[in-house]
């Protein structure tokens, strides 16, 4: 029976290149690249092939196999797995680079920092001063060929050929033989007398003054050219100046030297070293100071190394988020560092993150994942959105406080591309129905108009014909103005998506009645919309042959044209509309309202007149809100989407957010406002049900539009049109040519739990109401004066009574 030998080297477990790397150590080691052979993980891998007549080279390999099989820290060479046979020797490493090799391609690249290279040299030094203080040894070794870089920036300290005990056990220093490594030997060592005093660790230290001049300055001609600093900082010099003295006794030691340098103002005292001594250190730290930390972490990441943010610092994030409760402070400096990841690396790295914080319960998580939700929302795949995001985010629909139902209604514009059938036309549009039937906040209605106009495009056809024209003709209802506005801009974007018989039969008529509106802004806009329609039908008129071009994204699964401007729609969004709530929630919400004596309507005959009854002033004035005057005809006449993304909207745009700048979720001073903003319109209009379950309920988009009923005069204590101070430098003692033709609230007025419900906006009844309301008040106040008169005469008739006397029957 034949038995056969078995190879070491083809059962190693890493393969590695044919050829060795460039810039690898000098002498007999080889650098080459390789990968693990079950992972293919990337690996470096050091070679050195036994030669006969060179056994006192293969001991100082063997010796330099042993050191970095046994010395194991963050700042030296980390050993994976090795190979030693009479052949060669194989030492497996973390994948590095030759520091040379690394600065000539960073200086192609543009150069290093200061901040990358203070914190490496100071990974050197730190390295130096395990080796010296921790383990008495001298490395003996240190020069550019010594030290590698890996894939995140570290420098890590390698070249242990030549180390030996600082205590003198096991004789002295190696010798070398390699001219390359010697000329960086201290002055003091030619000295065959013996007679310099030195330190332990002058000699490494004289070493690394070698190191950092060719750092900062390339290769080291010869010894002499150490007085010269050249490019070595200023803050820097005085140190180096102290490694390279000719006196090894003043040397510092390696602690010492890091002391110096850190101290403040030093070479070494900078955000970026601090960052990574924190990192270092982190399993340790308090969870205030983790906190403290995160939040920090994103103002300075834009100046740190691509490579430290993406392999270095994502992991720590990582590893917060997942074991150390970080919450919602990760997410910012998450993102950032996301923007160097490829899709690949962000699919596999970020994406199940942001899926399990979508699921969380923490408010301030979800109104930060909701804000930032434009970074990552292009690595969602439809799936995940659909199943794992969207039954999470709806939630946000219901929420008690406004920054969250509002961040909710813009997350929309970047989901809908992505939602399926039945959360797109179904779940979605019974949320925004509520929302813009029945929410509290004028604000949030807005924001929900115009973000059914924004995804009109990629809802069904038949979900359009129901939903937009419903939808847009009760906002143009909403006691708020910009509502009014947001309506009216609804259909203008959304103008091929409707018939010509919808448009002269229920959006003309809806339109129209909006000329006029007491806000200017909202006549302005509907007379530019009304002749946009009428230029459609009137084209139509004269060509009949245009109508299946016109209709043509009626009936359409989708509209191609409006579904490609979806991107600078999501812009759009995601500023002007952001900072139209905010602005109102937030603005003045403890300022004073003032009050002012209304003048009342005439009395009916027969009635006293009521006396007049103080109204605090509405906070906010038409011009707050108007928008930016276009174009003369030629921008009228342009197309209706085109006017939809021209509106300033971006002038109400605040610098931060309702929460961007704290995580209290006190909703006070929002719910103040809200009731500062409005005023009941009817007060006798009974709350409608609360069962909102199903967005086919009362109030809901089928109902359409209807023809609006006949005017009332308005309510007692109602300021009408021509009081106001519509923008000009003092009050018009003139009428409002519109006072008489509308009732509309002031933006500032509270309105009815359910102004949408039904579209009977005036009661035809409400002055009979009143009367009776009059006469039931005489009567009372008759009735109470024959009662008084009745008790005074019976008291008169009996006399005062006397003290301590029983009365007696």
């Amino acid at each position: 029976m034949w038995f056969f030998a078995r190879d070491p080297v083809r059962d190693f477990p890493f393969e590695l290149s044919p050829e060795p790397a460039e810039g690898g150590p000098p002498g007999p080691w080889a650098l080459h690249s390789g990968r693990k052979k079950a992972t293919g993980s990337p690996v470096s891998i050091f070679v050195y092939d036994v030669k006969p007549g060179a056994e006192e080279q293969t001991q100082v390999a063997k010796a330099a196999f042993k050191r970095l099989k046994t010395l194991r820290h963050p700042n030296i060479l980390a050993y994976i797995d090795g190979l030693e046979t009479d052949k060669c020797l194989h030492i497996v490493t973390e994948a590095v680079t030759p520091l040379g090799v690394y600065l000539k391609a960073r200086a192609e690249a543009g150069g290093l920092k200061e901040l990358e290279l203070s914190w490496g040299l100071h990974q050197i030094v730190k390295a130096l001063s395990f080796l010296v203080n921790d383990c008495s040894l001298i490395h003996n070794n240190v020069c550019m060929a010594a030290v590698f870089v890996d894939r995140a920036g570290e420098w890590k300290l390698g070249g242990l050929d030549y180390m030996y005990s600082a205590q003198g056990n096991g004789g002295g220093p190696p010798s070398k033989g390699i001219p390359e490594l010697e000329q960086y030997d201290p002055p003091e060592l030619a000295d065959s007398s013996g007679r310099a005093v030195r330190e332990k660790w002058s000699a490494d230290m004289w070493r690394l003054g070698c190191l950092i001049w060719e750092v900062f300055n390339g290769p080291l001609p010869r010894a002499t050219a150490l007085r010269n600093p050249g490019k070595i900082p200023k803050s820097l010099v005085p140190h180096y100046c102290e490694l390279v003295g000719a006196n090894p006794k003043v040397r510092p030691n390696p602690a010492r030297f890091l002391q110096n340098c850190r101290a403040p103002g030093g070479f070494m005292s900078n955000r970026f070293v601090e960052t990574n001594l924190f990192l270092e250190e982190i399993q340790i730290k308090e969870p205030a100071e983790k906190q403290k930390f995160f939040q920090e972490l994103s103002k300075s990441l834009d100046s740190f190394p691509e490579d430290f943010c993406r392999h270095k610092v994502l992991p720590q994030l990582l590893t917060a988020f997942e074991f150390g409760n970080a919450g919602a402070v990760v997410l910012t400096p998450l993102f950032k560092v996301g923007k160097f990841l490829s899709t690949e690396e962000y699919q596999q790295k970020i994406i199940p993150v942001v899926v399990k914080m979508f699921s969380s319960t923490d408010r301030a998580m979800r109104i930060r994942l909701l804000q930032q939700m434009e970074q990552f929302i292009q690595y969602l795949d439809e799936p995940t959105v659909n199943t794992q995001i969207f039954p999470h985010v709806v939630h946000g629909f219901l929420d008690t406080n406004p920054a969250i139902r509002e961040q909710t209604v813009k997350s929309m514009l970047l989901l809908a591309p992505k939602l399926n059938e039945a959360n797109l036309n179904v779940e979605l549009m019974k949320h925004f129905a509520r929302l813009q039937a029945r929410d509290e906040q004028g604000p949030i209605r807005c924001n929900t108009t115009v973000c059914l106009g924004k995804i009109g495009s990629y809802l069904s056809a038949s979900t359009r014909h129901r939903v937009l024209t419903s939808a847009f003709s009760r906002a143009t209802k909403d006691p708020f103005a910009p509502s009014r506005v947001a309506g009216v801009l609804g259909f203008a974007a959304t103008h091929n998506l409707y018939s010509m018989s919808d448009c002269a039969h229920k959006i003309l008529p809806v339109l129209c009645g909006l000329t006029v509106d007491p806000e200017k802004s909202v006549r302005d806009q509907a007379f530019k919309a009304i002749r946009s329609f009428l230029s459609k039908l009137e084209s139509v008129s004269e060509d009949p042959t245009q109508l299946a071009e016109v209709e043509k994204d009626v009936h359409a699964a989708s509209s191609p044209g409006m579904g490609g401007a979806a991107a600078s729609w999501a812009g759009w969004a995601v500023t002007g509309v952001s900072s139209l709530t905010s602005k109102l929630i937030r603005a003045h919400p403890t300022a004073a309202p003032a009050e002012t004596n209304i003048p009342q309507r005439p009395a009916p005959e027969g009635l006293p007149a009521p006396a007049p009854t103080p109204v605090p002033a509405t906070p906010m004035t038409s011009g707050h809100w108007e928008t930016q005057e276009e174009g003369k005809d030629t921008a009228e006449e342009s197309s209706a989407a085109d006017r939809w993304d021209d509106e300033d909207w971006g002038s109400l745009e605040e610098a931060e957010s309702v929460l961007a700048q704290q995580d209290d979720w006190n909703t006070g001073s929002q719910a103040s406002r809200s009731r500062q903003v409005s005023q009941t319109i009817n007060p006798d209009h009974k709350s409608p049900e609360s069962d909102w379950s199903s967005w086919e309920a009362e109030g809901s988009w089928e109902q359409g539009w209807q023809e609006p009923n006949p005017q009332e005069p308005p309510p007692e204590g109602t300021r009408l049109a021509s009081e106001y101070n519509w923008g000009g430098p003092e009050p018009s003692d003139k009428g409002d040519p519109f006072a008489s033709l509308s009732a509309r609230q002031e933006a500032g007025t509270q309105r009815r739990p359910d102004p949408w419900g039904d579209d009977n906006w005036e009661g035809l009844e409400t002055e009979n109401r009143q009367l009776k309301a009059e006469l039931a008040r005489k009567k009372r106040e008759e009735r109470r004066r024959e009662m008084e008169a009745k008790r005074a005469e019976k008291k008169a008739a009996k006399g005062p009574m006397k003290l301590g006397t029983r009365k007696l029957d």
